[in-house]
């Protein structure tokens, strides 16, 4: 088999078969009957241990940092000894060393890579996930990174029910596997922060729910078992759940074509391995700021947002306008420019029959004017002479009306489009609760009303309705009184 696969790749003349496990470890098997690959058996495969722990290691680990993480008010020499002690940020850098390795072998050297571990469903799911998330960028994404899970652990067969807990079985089963994963890729996401397009938020939704047992998506040791259960009919996936409010887990700072489309090369020397403080010390108050980073880079890109909508229709509206101005003054300017041509014929005639005819003899002056007055409305509208009505003032008159009424409707048009577009939001700094009395945490995600600018949590804003100060008309969220608002106005 192993040269079947060898021989799959053209482009190398060996391939790696990269044991997960300490030698030592392999050793312990190999006289218990399981073993491991002979090497005078392959020519042209190189055999790597790499050292990683088995789970019951991980499982003992986890429970020393759950005990340091719970002490009241430690000193730095007991907390700094207490996560030594504990090992479990050792173990994190050997997964994220052999998930380099395999990735840089495969990325970089362009050789085949075999992984297995004792059984293949922990320690292989781990490495192997790890080192695709560096390898594909695909991946990383929110949809890339839920077919990551499909593919390299639930397909594969990963326990989730046994290394969870779900059920009261054999505690020794138990261990954190899945954990160290995610907390894997929060690691990278830590050093490459522009290279992922999901957020810390998104890593703890999906790590509560593997317990939580809320989704059928983890239930069950394999794909039979959930078949067996007939959990696609019978539960609701947490895909689903997590799609329709993908707005929570987006980060603002994803790039998404860049130096980051090609293979991520983390750093993982001992000063960059971090304690994630999100996850062991979510609950507790006073270690972490007031404000997440990353949501008032939201809240910013979704005002921006907003404002750039709202401007982009008032100045559509002031082109109206300006074009409105210029036809009344194009109509203004012709009406001036007719009593001008008429007062210059009446100046000529005077003039003329003053030189012509004596001062005293006004009846004659005046029926000379009368003509003149008779010849210059006959040149501009007979039918206006016939009738006895200036219809030409009436029909300004009646346009000027329309205008006017026409001018009062688009000015309220205007002041409902500008009242319904909050121009300034509420900062997130000093909002704990919500109007519900939701008491806000720090992994909570708070949201603005895109109307009236105040936060809400995500019961009070449900609803999304296009506001007539966009010109997109894009439906956007809005808490629910303003929701009745828009509505009502329609």
């Amino acid at each position: 088999m192993l040269h079947c696969i060898l021989k799959a790749n053209p482009c190398s003349t060996f391939m790696y078969v990269v044991d997960t496990r300490p030698k030592i470890n392999a050793m312990a098997n190999k006289a218990t009957g399981k073993g491991y690959e002979n090497e005078n058996f392959y020519s042209d495969i190189k055999f790597m241990f790499l050292g990683i722990g088995n789970i019951h290691v991980m499982r003992n680990s986890l429970l020393k940092l759950l005990e340091v993480c719970e002490l009241k008010d430690p000193t730095m020499s007991e907390y700094v000894e207490g996560l030594q002690s504990c090992a479990w940020l050792k173990h994190i850098k050997a997964i994220l060393d052999t998930s380099l390795f395999i990735a840089s072998a495969v990325g970089e050297e362009g050789n085949s890579v075999l992984v297995h571990c004792s059984d293949g469903w922990d320690r292989t799911a781990q490495t192997c996930s790890v080192a695709s998330l560096l390898l594909d960028p695909s991946y990383r994404t929110l949809q890339g990174f839920m077919v990551l899970i499909e593919k390299e652990w639930l397909s594969l067969g990963h326990k989730f029910t046994d290394r969870c807990g779900h059920l009261a079985r054999d505690l020794k089963e138990t261990s954190p596997v899945f954990s160290q994963f995610i907390d894997c890729t929060w690691q990278v996401l830590q050093q490459f922060p522009a290279a992922f397009q999901f957020n810390e938020r998104f890593l703890l939704t999906i790590h509560d729910h593997v317990f939580s047992c809320q989704y059928g998506t983890f239930i069950g040791n394999c794909e039979k078992d959930r078949i067996d259960l007939r959990l696609p009919d019978r539960t609701y996936s947490l895909w689903g759940y997590m799609l329709h409010n993908m707005s929570d887990y987006v980060n603002p700072l994803y790039k998404r074509n860049g130096r980051y489309d090609t293979m991520l090369k983390p750093n993982t020397g001992p000063p960059n391995i971090r304690f994630w403080r999100g996850m062991y010390n979510r609950f507790d108050s006073g270690v972490h700021p007031r404000e997440s980073v990353l949501d008032v880079l939201c809240v910013a890109k979704d005002q921006s947002s907003s404002l750039e909508d709202h401007l982009q229709l008032l100045n559509k509206r002031l082109g109206a306008m300006k074009a409105l101005l210029g036809q009344n003054s194009v109509t203004s300017c012709d009406s001036l420019t007719d009593s001008a041509v008429l007062s210059d014929v009446e100046s000529d005639a005077r003039c003329r029959n003053a030189a012509s005819v004596p001062a005293s003899n006004n009846k004659l002056l005046q029926s000379t004017e009368a003509v003149v007055r008779g010849n210059a409305a006959n040149s501009e509208s007979p039918s206006d002479c016939e009738s006895g009505i200036d219809v030409k003032s009436l029909r300004i008159s009646q346009c000027s009306l329309e205008e006017k009424r026409s001018a009062e409707l688009r000015a309220g048009e205007l002041e409902m489009e500008a009242n319904s577009v909050a121009v300034e939001w509420k900062t997130l700094r000093n909002v704990h609760n919500c109007s519900c009395l939701t008491q806000f945490e720090y992994f909570s995600r708070k949201y603005h009303c895109w109307k009236c600018g105040d936060v809400f949590c995500t019961r009070c804003i449900d609803k999304h309705t296009a506001l007539p100060g966009h010109y997109s008309q894009r439906p956007v969220p809005v808490c629910r009184n303003c929701y009745k608002e828009v509505k009502c106005n329609v």
